[in-house]
C-alpha cells in the first residue's frame, strides 16, 4: 500500500484528473503518457477501486475518484504550504514568474531590470503554454491575457497586446512570400487560428513551436503573425500591414493574494510593472521599427 500514500503518486493523480486525460497531463508533468497510465492503474490496483472512467475522449473521475480527489487536494495544500515555508524562510527568497513563451522571452531580454547578481533573490521563470495554478502557488506572479476568474486571486490590468504580420525587411519579392502556420498543440492560439482560417491555401511552412515563426520570418522564408512587441523589436523584420484588430488582447498581472505581500514578491512585482509600463507603446503596436 506504499503507493497509495506516496505524495508523488497522488500528485500525478491530481494532474490526470485536472487535465482530463494522460496526454494533457503528460505535457504538464513532463512524464510520458504511458508512464502516467501505468501509475494510475497501479494506484487503482493498490486501492482495489476504479478511480477513472476511461474513454477515447479522456479520463473522468468516478464517484470514488472524486472522493480521493478531495483527500489528495488536502495533501497538496499541506505540501505547498511546506514548500512555501521552505522558500520564504530561506536566506535567498525564490519568486516564481509565470508567462507565455513570448513574454518570457521579453523578460529574459530585460532581466537586468528584474534581478541583479548579489541580491538575496532567485527569480524562477515558469514558461508554460498551459495555465499555471497561481492559487496553489505553482507561481507567485503570472502574466496573462485575461483577468482571473478565481476570487482569491488579485489582478492588475497592464496594457493591450497587438499582433501583426511580419516579413524579412530585405525580402526581394514580399508579395510572393508564403505564410508560416503554427500547428499541433500550439495551434490553438488566436493568432494560429487566424492564419489557418484566412491563409490556409497560402501556407508553405508550418511549425509546432510558435517561437520558430520568428526564426523562419527572419530567414526570409515567409511571413507570419507575431506579437508587435516581438516583431517591432527585430531590426531585420518589417510589418506587412497594420496590426490585426481581431487579435488584439489584454495583458494582466495575476497574483496570489497572500504571496503578493511578501517583500521579495512585492519587489519583483514593482519591477515587472515598471518594465512593462516603459514599453507600453511597443506592446500596443504604437512603436513600429523604423
Amino acid at each position: 500500500m506504499k503507493d497509495v500514500t506516496d505524495w508523488d503518486t497522488l500528485r500525478l493523480f491530481l494532474a490526470v484528473a485536472r487535465a482530463g486525460g494522460l496526454g494533457p497531463a503528460a505535457r504538464q508533468t513532463a512524464i510520458s503518457a504511458p508512464t502516467l497510465g501505468r501509475r494510475m492503474a497501479a494506484l487503482e490496483r493498490a486501492l482495489e477501486l476504479r478511480l477513472f472512467d476511461r474513454a477515447r475522449t479522456g479520463y473522468s473521475l468516478t464517484e470514488v475518484g472524486r472522493a480521493l480527489y478531495g483527500q489528495a487536494e488536502e495533501m497538496e495544500t499541506v505540501a505547498l504550504g511546506i514548500d512555501r515555508w521552505r522558500r520564504e524562510d530561506a536566506p535567498r527568497r525564490s519568486v516564481r514568474v509565470s508567462a507565455g513563451a513570448w513574454t518570457s522571452r521579453f523578460l529574459a531580454r530585460h532581466v537586468g531590470r528584474l534581478w541583479s547578481a548579489g541580491e538575496p533573490l532567485v527569480v524562477e521563470f515558469v514558461t508554460a503554454t498551459q495555465r499555471v495554478d497561481i492559487l496553489r502557488r505553482e507561481a507567485d506572479i503570472g502574466i496573462r491575457n485575461h483577468a482571473p476568474a478565481e476570487v482569491r486571486l488579485a489582478a492588475r490590468r497592464l496594457s493591450d497586446v497587438a499582433f501583426a504580420t511580419y516579413r524579412a525587411r530585405d525580402a526581394a519579392d514580399p508579395a510572393a512570400l508564403p505564410w508560416i502556420a503554427v500547428i499541433g498543440d500550439a495551434g490553438i492560439t488566436p493568432s494560429a487560428r487566424w492564419t489557418g482560417d484566412r491563409h490556409r491555401a497560402e501556407v508553405g511552412l508550418a511549425t509546432t513551436d510558435p517561437r520558430m515563426v520568428l526564426d523562419l520570418v527572419a530567414a526570409g522564408a515567409g511571413r507570419g503573425v507575431l506579437p508587435c512587441f516581438v516583431g517591432d523589436a527585430e531590426a531585420g523584420l518589417a510589418r506587412d500591414g497594420d496590426p490585426i484588430p481581431d487579435l488584439r488582447s489584454q495583458q494582466w498581472l495575476v497574483l496570489n493574494e497572500q504571496a503578493r505581500h511578501a517583500g521579495a514578491v512585492r519587489q519583483v512585482i514593482d519591477r515587472i510593472v515598471a518594465l512593462l509600463a516603459e514599453h507600453r507603446a511597443l506592446f500596443e503596436g504604437d512603436q513600429p521599427a523604423g
